[in-house]
Order: C-alpha cells, then sequence, then structure tokens
C-alpha cells in the first residue's frame, strides 16, 4: 500500500496576543461592572475609563492577532490538515457561543416558568406567596417586581421588527457574497459584503436608539428580573453583532486585496458561518423576548 503524502503542519511560535486579550476581557469585564454600579448610584469613579482602556487593548489584540494570521496564510504556511484543524476549532467555538447564550436563554425560561409562578403561588408554595409577597400576580413580563419596582414591557413591533428584517436581509446578502466568491465575481462578492456591513452597522445603531427609548419609558437594568434579562440577552447578542461586523471589515478589505481564492477561502467561510449564527440567535430573541 502506498504511503500518503506527507503534509507539513505549521506551528506558530510563541505569541503575546492570548495574554494580551485575557487581560483586555478582564478590564472590560472590571470596567462594565464598576461602571453599571457607578451609574445606578450616581457616582463618580473608575469604571468608564477601565472600561474604555480594556476596549482599546481587546481592538490592539484583534487588529494584530488578525495581521498574523493572515500574514501566515498568504505566506502559504498552510496545509490541507491545518485547514481541517480550523473547521474544527470553529465549529467548536460556535458550540461554545451556543452553550453562551443556551444559559441567558435558560435563565429567562427558568424566571418565566419556575420563578414567577412559584412566586405566586403555583404548585405547593402557596404559604410563599402569602407569606412573602401576599399580593404579588405571576404575570410575564414581570412589570411590577415583588419589591415594588415598575416598568413597561418593549413591544415587537418597530424597532425590533426593522432590526430583525435587517438581519435577515443581511443573512441573504452575505449568501450571495459568498456564493459570489466561490464562482471568483470579485465585484459582486464586494458589493454584497458591503452591502452586509452597511446592515450590520445600521442594526447596531437602531438597538442604540431602542436602548435610549427603554430608558425614556422607564425600562432599565434595575427593573427586576424583565429588565435584566431583557437587556443581558440583547446586549451580549449586539456585542456579537458588533464583533461579527468588525470581521466582515477584515474580510472586505482582504477581498478588495485580491485575497481568497474560489477554493482557498476559510477565513472567509468562517465569517459567515458567525455572521449566520448571531441572526439565528436574534431570531430565537426575537420571539422568546419580544413576541412571547
Amino acid at each position: 500500500m502506498a504511503e500518503e503524502e506527507y503534509q507539513k503542519y505549521y506551528v506558530p511560535a510563541q505569541s503575546i496576543w492570548p495574554i494580551v486579550g485575557a487581560v483586555a476581557l478582564f478590564l472590560i469585564a472590571l470596567g462594565a461592572g464598576n461602571f453599571i454600579i457607578e451609574s445606578t448610584r450616581d457616582k463618580d469613579g473608575y469604571g468608564a475609563y477601565t472600561l474604555i482602556a480594556g476596549l482599546g487593548l481587546l481592538l490592539v489584540m484583534i487588529v494584530g492577532w488578525f495581521k498574523n494570521q493572515i500574514d501566515e496564510s498568504m505566506s502559504g504556511l498552510y496545509s490541507a490538515q491545518l485547514g481541517r484543524s480550523y473547521r474544527q476549532g470553529m465549529a467548536w467555538f460556535i458550540f461554545s457561543e451556543v452553550m453562551f447564550f443556551a444559559a441567558f436563554f435558560g435563565a429567562l425560561f427558568y424566571a418565566r416558568t419556575i420563578s414567577v409562578p412559584w412566586l405566586g403561588g403555583a404548585s405547593n408554595n402557596a404559604m410563599t406567596n402569602e407569606v412573602l409577597w401576599p399580593t404579588f400576580e405571576a404575570v410575564w413580563p414581570l412589570l411590577t417586581t415583588p419589591g415594588g419596582d415598575t416598568s413597561t414591557q418593549m413591544g415587537w413591533f418597530g424597532l425590533p421588527l426593522a432590526n430583525t428584517i435587517i438581519l435577515l436581509i443581511s443573512s441573504v446578502t452575505l449568501h450571495y457574497a459568498h456564493t459570489s466568491l466561490e464562482t471568483d465575481k470579485r465585484n459582486s462578492v464586494k458589493i454584497c459584503l458591503g452591502l452586509t456591513i452597511l446592515l450590520g452597522v445600521i442594526f447596531l445603531g437602531l438597538q442604540g436608539y431602542e436602548y435610549i427609548h427603554a430608558y425614556d419609558i422607564g425600562l432599565t437594568l434595575d427593573s427586576g428580573v424583565y429588565g435584566n434579562t431583557f437587556f443581558l440577552l440583547t446586549g451580549f447578542h449586539g456585542l456579537h453583532v458588533t464583533l461579527g461586523t468588525v470581521i466582515l471589515m477584515v474580510l472586505f478589505f482582504r477581498v478588495v486585496w485580491g485575497h481568497f481564492t474560489p477554493k482557498e477561502h476559510f477565513a472567509f467561510q468562517a465569517g459567515a458561518w458567525y455572521w449566520h449564527f448571531v441572526d439565528v440567535v436574534w431570531v430565537m430573541l426575537f420571539f422568546f423576548v419580544y413576541i412571547l
């Protein structure tokens, strides 16, 4: 039996970017937490500056790491086996993101189907209701908390529906960009990918405007479990859309610079996988958070 042809497997040198990314994420978490606390208590602190420093450091990490990856790819250092490793790595990354959002959706379902009914006396918890909050009404969304805080429900019509349509259209334009790359239609790739990026930016702008509107109508992070789950789910999704938009921008410039071929373009494919995943999460979020 003939021996299989040996394929080199490129192993990069040690890199500073993982530790830089870890420090950036630590600063973002620390800064965001303190910023929220300081905002609710109406006091000055270092939260906002720490958050900005973390975001800046994360941007430096992204630029540096992407540059290294692109240089290695364009230098012909990668093999078919390494390409399979990249595909497996991207698949596991998206799976980890699925579990990440599953935790938040799980918190939402637990609150609305178990915790809130129990506080209202459901199942064998009649005494819980009578002793703790006898006037509590178990409904969802929980616009009046047991502590007496009130908020307003965010409707599904208007901005949420518009954003849903925008993201669904962006998936279509990105699909056409991908199929155009597979047939080596460069101009079509640029147009469709540029439209996808524009739609992503519009989505983020509308979501920011929706947050302003939410605070105007009394829906805030202090609005009990409904406000908490609303902002956690939509906020983390917005963060993923931001990252996806940055990835698509990098891919756009790589297409302009003549990178990728109809057969060798996994970086583009991986970016498309991520964007479609983000779109699917939003559809679920729109249905379970806004409509139901």
